[in-house]
């Protein structure tokens, strides 16, 4: 498994990154990336040719930061965009 692997753990822990463990059949733990990513794909990486990865980088970052996180409400965020849950939590 990627997750024994000792390349694969050094490289987690150079970089101070925590691997997931949820457990098969249990996919909540990743709901809300997932849903992330299928959107990002679905709405913007799909439907352009990109020449560079400046032009991917810089399409990702239009799209979550004008579209995203101002637009989709999730149900892990009680119904709430992105930037409303943030402007929330640093209300309290």
């Amino acid at each position: 498994s990627q997750f024994k692997s000792a390349s694969f753990r050094k490289l987690l822990d150079e970089h101070q990154l925590l691997a997931s463990y949820s457990k098969p059949g249990y996919p909540y733990d990743n709901a809300v990336t997932e849903v992330f990513f299928k959107y990002l794909k679905q709405r913007e990486i799909n439907r352009k040719t990109f020449h560079s990865i400046e032009e991917v980088r810089s399409s990702c970052f239009e799209y979550i930061e004008r579209f995203y996180n101002n637009y989709n409400p999730h149900s892990a965020n009680n119904g709430l965009t992105p930037n409303q849950k943030e402007l929330e939590y640093f209300k309290n």
